[in-house]
């Protein structure tokens, strides 16, 4: 007995919940003074059915592992207790281990603690499931106690879909505001250590900081400029593949391809952006990077076995639907008018195209690359397996460079002391990227709404 049981439950409640309130509601469906159809009194009756029980369920499943954790490390003989918060979060991590048989069962105390932590759970597994039937079977009699003809059910319902939606529309903006105050409090941590100005300026990165008073050589170096430079390096090269592809590519099935072709060619298109970066990575490391190596020896240059050029052009692939997609839709936004009056002036399709449409489309064009951009800035796996890790501030695309995403990745690997300069810099790599993200994405809904305003 457990979550998933409990679902189950307020899913059969919710079913005979509507069934009774509509069949209740069937007597008087043609009543002159009947409110609201036989439907939403069903709906009113399945929503008192579930949203109780639901409640409960939310809270105890809150509520009552903790209150089962502190219960098992009260029970721990003083002798074996432990000494430190963090050794205790240690000891009910490995009890929870032995409960679930992660671990071999024990004779000593720590068993008898997991059989207690096992009796427990199960204990109250069962009590929540009982507690939602009950409160659901309640929620059903008062629903259908309240039904008659002049009851506005629909008013009820159509109330709880708002408060629903404006649940879902807060929990997005507080979820977004404790992005950004995680990222800002941190990032405060940090540059409290770091001056801003060393962390936004500095030519030099080496995030390596000493853990003890006798190391040597990992004095920790924090300037970011070479991963900004590294990150617009890539991402680029990475639009100087996407623009003119997707933007070509856009043009030709809004207004060259036929429509069976049209339908074909399309799907198949957009099939790129639903393919794994890690594929994408695998790719340009084992096809686009030998590739690009053995071209840059033939020409007598000198070429990192990971370049930015081989990350640039596969992103670039990567990132065509984004710009294809989105321009084909404001390609054939554009009015047929204003192709039938080009048409009529004795313009042909191509300078139709060239002088009428795509100035036209172009604040829509604009978006789309815009969107593609943020999208090329932010990406990890494919810079990770193609340019390599090295901080190297330079322009050449031959060279192996990194970026900010791939840098936080490296950070956060493995166990880390949220207390050193180190795994805190990620936290203000993370700030800038998002700035500059956000900063990308609403320039370019701003453009596209001007657009759709205009053609609307």
């Amino acid at each position: 007995m457990g979550p998933g049981a409990v679902f189950l439950a307020l899913i059969v409640l919710g079913a005979i919940g509507y069934y009774l309130g509509r069949n209740k509601a069937k007597a008087w469906a043609n009543a002159s003074d009947a409110h609201s159809v036989t439907g939403y009194h069903g709906m009113h009756t399945a929503l008192w059915a579930i949203l109780p029980g639901l409640i409960l369920a939310l809270i105890w499943g809150i509520a009552a592992p903790r209150a089962i954790d502190s219960i098992v490390m009260s029970n721990i003989p003083a002798a074996e207790a432990p000494a430190t918060p963090q050794d205790a979060g240690v000891m009910l991590a490995e009890i929870k281990n032995i409960a679930s048989g992660a671990f071999e069962q024990r004779d000593d105390f720590m068993g008898e603690a997991a059989n207690s932590l096992n009796a427990m759970t199960q204990i109250s597994n069962w009590l929540d499931f009982a507690l939602v039937v009950a409160l659901g079977a309640l929620g059903i009699l008062y629903s259908l106690s309240r039904l008659a003809p002049v009851f506005r059910a629909r008013h009820s319902v159509e109330r709880f879909v708002m408060v629903a939606l404006m649940l879902c529309a807060t929990i997005a903006i507080l979820t977004t505001l404790g992005i950004v105050l995680s990222l800002l409090f941190e990032s405060l941590r940090f540059f409290s250590r770091v001056p801003m100005g060393e962390f936004l300026f500095g030519l030099q990165w080496s995030p390596q900081t000493a853990i003890r008073a006798d190391q040597v050589g990992a004095s920790g170096s924090f300037g970011a400029v070479p991963l900004f430079a590294g990150t617009l390096l890539i991402s680029a090269i990475a639009l100087l593949v996407a623009v003119p592809l997707g933007l070509m590519a856009a043009i030709y099935l809004s207004d060259y391809a036929s429509l069976r072709i049209r339908a074909v060619v399309k799907p198949l298109l957009e099939i790129l952006a639903g393919i794994p970066t890690v594929v994408y990575g695998f790719f340009a490391i084992l096809t686009v990077a030998p590739v690009v190596r053995d071209l840059g020896t033939s020409l007598g240059l000198s070429v990192s076995a990971n370049s930015a050029l081989a990350a640039g052009l596969v992103m670039g692939i990567m990132i065509v639907p984004f710009v294809s997609s989105l321009s084909d839709d404001v390609i054939n936004a554009v009015p047929q008018s204003l192709r039938d009056g080009s048409a009529a002036m004795g313009a042909t399709r191509s300078e139709t195209i060239r002088q009428v449409v795509l100035p036209a489309a172009l604040p829509g064009i604009v978006g789309a690359v815009l969107l593609a951009a943020s999208r090329a800035i932010g990406e990890t796996m494919i810079v990770v397996m193609a340019a390599g890790l090295a901080a190297n501030l330079t322009a050449n695309p031959f060279a192996a460079v990194t970026t900010v995403t791939v840098q936080i990745a490296t950070l956060l690997v493995g166990d880390q002391e949220f207390d050193s300069p180190k795994t805190l810099s990620v936290f203000a790599l993370g700030l800038v990227l998002f700035i500059v993200t956000l900063s990308l994405n609403v320039i370019a809904l701003r453009i596209v709404q001007k657009y759709r305003e205009k053609y609307d």
